[in-house]
């Protein structure tokens, strides 16, 4: 697939209430959301993918990103499947991941798993986005 992130993030805007996670080292942050309303910035760092709610903002440099996975598993508390979009970085270490966010166990908001699965038939199970020439 070839396609720039900037592209795939906002194609994510059409799977509805997602966990979205961020690990580092020392800690682990999870928010649910939507993706939505998202802008972008060009500065000296990198071109960034932005998102201000009302309780936490997000800022992704999307140049650090090398690969996106579709992947499923089995959750942790209960016995249904998992489904995640997982954004790695230069080290292939989750820079972001992006599951679909359910409200009872296994229960997903209708049509949110056609989607993902829709994503992924798109974009294929692994690719690498092309990078962003201009914001």
């Amino acid at each position: 697939m070839s396609a720039t992130l900037k592209e795939f993030l906002e194609a994510c805007e059409s799977l509805s209430t997602l966990r979205i996670i961020v690990t580092s080292s020392a800690g682990v942050l999870e928010v649910r959301s939507k993706l939505q309303k998202l802008f972008y910035a060009e500065l000296p760092k990198g071109k960034y993918a932005n998102m201000h709610a009302e309780d936490f903002e997000f800022h992704l440099n999307m140049d650090e990103i090398q690969q996106v996975k579709f992947e499923t598993g089995e959750a942790k508390r209960g016995n249904f499947t998992t489904y995640a979009i997982r954004l790695l970085d230069k080290q292939n270490q989750p820079a972001l991941s992006l599951f679909l966010q359910w409200g009872k166990p296994g229960e997903y908001e209708p049509g949110q798993v056609e989607t993902w699965h829709s994503l992924r038939e798109k974009y294929g199970e692994a690719w690498e986005p092309v990078p962003v020439e201009s914001l």
